[in-house]
């Protein structure tokens, strides 16, 4: 194909002219997180109920919007790692059971009690200060070998019998997202040891556990980054688009250096193209010269020296259709937010919740 003599239509999307912002687009599929949490609510017993996880921002999405729609296909009960990310869920959730991941503090009973939230009590002196304090409905979460939150088996036991204000016992899995991995028949032995003779409902499982099968499902399923598009699901819909827009393209010639450190020399005479993103827009530094590309109408420019905080340079001398005002697809059909994680050596879940702000966010 003859780039440049290819119709517009075919060379990639063009930032209209009158546009004021020069900051990128992060496209959301509202639907693809409901088609989602459906797929993952169906690998499930109709008994066992599905929540979502909506923390950190519906990982980049959006709290607001995300959970709008999850309730409106059916979603009941939330969980949000903060109280002031609960706060956020109320606004737009009256009737949902939002419950608080990182648990409850001496001190904030005003906005527990205004909001209805209900805590994932993780320690002793959690339980003391909740049944001191609101004495709700609350969840607790018992320590099955990850060692980061929860009661231990002694602990546990020191309780003596719940209050019938403990609606669930939960507990997380460390290694889910390997199927092989020993710790994962470990921590499921654990937890039943420990909940056994208890009547109260139980849950293990997020999103790698639900895919682990029904010995781990139990009476309520959490699924996050599933929803979001991103692996261990690998089933899961594409959720999000970021595309942003090219600022200007330069010559340069060989022996020529680019960016921060001049980490990036010119082989050969280049055409360079600068980018409206840089860190502060979550194209993490680790994605500098050698281990990532934007994409062109679906063709790969790769990064060209280093990732600064507003601005990235691509290496678009193989394209020559290329000029100022096209769109640079950094995530979408592309590159998922898996892949692009890869290159950075990191997980899907990093890249999404370091999405910035200046993204403007467009909702389908």
């Amino acid at each position: 194909m003859n780039h440049e003599t290819t119709p517009q239509a075919d060379l990639g999307r063009v930032r209209p002219a009158d546009c004021a912002s020069l900051a990128g687009t992060l496209s959301i599929d509202l639907g693809a997180i409901v088609r989602n949490w459906q797929a993952l609510d169906a690998m499930t017993a109709p008994a066992c109920q599905s929540s979502a996880v909506v923390k950190a921002n519906a990982y980049g999405c959006g709290i607001e919007a995300v959970s709008n729609a999850l309730a409106k296909a059916g979603c009941q009960m939330f969980f949000a790692a903060m109280p002031e990310e609960g706060m956020r869920l109320r606004a737009v959730l009256p009737k949902a059971e939002i419950h608080i991941l990182s648990g409850y503090a001496k001190g904030d009973e005003a906005v527990f009690r205004s909001n209805n939230l209900r805590p994932v009590l993780n320690a002793p002196e959690q339980v003391r200060a909740w049944f001191d304090g609101p004495a709700g409905p609350a969840m607790l979460q018992l320590d099955t070998g990850m060692n980061r939150l929860g009661l231990e088996a002694v602990e546990l036991a020191a309780l003596g019998p719940l209050p019938d204000q403990i609606t669930h016992l939960i507990s997380h899995m460390a290694c889910a997202d390997e199927p092989d991995h020993p710790q994962n028949d470990d921590q499921i032995a654990a937890f039943e040891a420990m909940t056994a003779n208890s009547p109260k409902l139980r849950s293990l499982a997020a999103t790698a556990a639900i895919l682990l099968g029904p010995e781990a499902h139990y009476d309520l399923t959490r699924p996050g980054i599933g929803l979001y598009g991103g692996l261990p699901f690998a089933d899961a819909q594409p959720v999000v688009k970021v595309e942003v827009p090219i600022l200007q393209i330069r010559d340069v010639a060989s022996g020529e250096h680019a960016g921060y450190g001049a980490t990036w020399t010119a082989a050969r005479p280049s055409r360079l193209a600068t980018i409206s993103a840089g860190y502060a827009d979550g194209l993490i530094r680790a994605l500098s010269t050698g281990h990532a590309s934007g994409y062109i109408a679906g063709a790969p420019a790769p990064l060209a020296g280093r990732v600064s905080m507003d601005l990235t340079t691509l290496d678009v001398t193989d394209l020559p259709f290329v000029r100022p005002g096209m769109m640079v697809e950094l995530l979408g059909p592309s590159q998922t937010i898996d892949q692009l994680a890869a290159k950075a050596g990191t997980i899907g879940h990093e890249i999404l919740t370091s999405l910035g702000s200046r993204l403007t966010r467009i909702y389908h």
